[in-house]
């Protein structure tokens, strides 16, 4: 097992998760798709566990990866620690996503109880209709945003070339030195 793959199998890894994550975004409503069916719940189940196996699959990159430069820290590389740094930093706005998730499926619930509901005296349900449905086409957005700002810094990330490290050439020594014979 390489505990530290190549920079081509690193940047290849970075875009495979950026696109995981722009995928589960893709599977997202857009807000004129927004309503109390019972199919946005299935998407919701389906993208949250998708959602919270990227980011257990982020955490635990990044555990392992930092073990293995605590092991070995002759082979951690600055390029292999950004990579490292990268996906965990995509961990944050990754559990952003999933917290609007939760919430969103919060505000479905209570969208398809008032929908349910029958009508009262009065325009207060159509107002807690609108807030409900408002508040949970704003959940998705913000989902679907925050996973677009990690995708966007691990693709980032993984097209940033790491210089190599600058390589001061040895003196010449002196049995090195080009001797003059006459």
């Amino acid at each position: 097992m390489d505990l530290f793959p190549s920079d081509l199998d690193q940047r290849v890894l970075l875009h495979n998760v950026a696109d995981r994550l722009n995928t589960v975004a893709d599977h997202l409503p857009l807000p004129h798709q927004i309503g109390p069916a019972p199919a946005l719940s299935e998407i919701l189940d389906d993208e949250i566990r998708n959602l919270a196996r990227l980011l257990g699959y982020l955490t635990g990159q990044h555990a392992s990866r930092h073990r293995a430069t605590a092991n070995y820290p002759d082979q951690a590389t600055a390029s292999r620690r950004r990579v490292t740094l990268a996906l965990a930093e995509a961990a944050e706005p990754t559990g952003g996503a999933l917290a609007a998730l939760s919430s969103a499926v919060h505000h479905l619930a209570r969208l398809a109880d008032l929908t349910h509901q029958h009508p009262g005296p009065g325009p207060a349900r159509t107002r807690a209709i609108a807030a409900a449905h408002q508040d949970l086409a704003d959940r998705i957005g913000e989902s679907r945003t925050q996973l677009a700002c990690a995708a966007r810094h691990l693709r980032a990330t993984a097209d940033t070339r790491t210089p190599p490290a600058a390589t001061v050439p040895a003196p010449p020594t002196a049995s090195a030195a080009p001797s003059r014979t006459r």
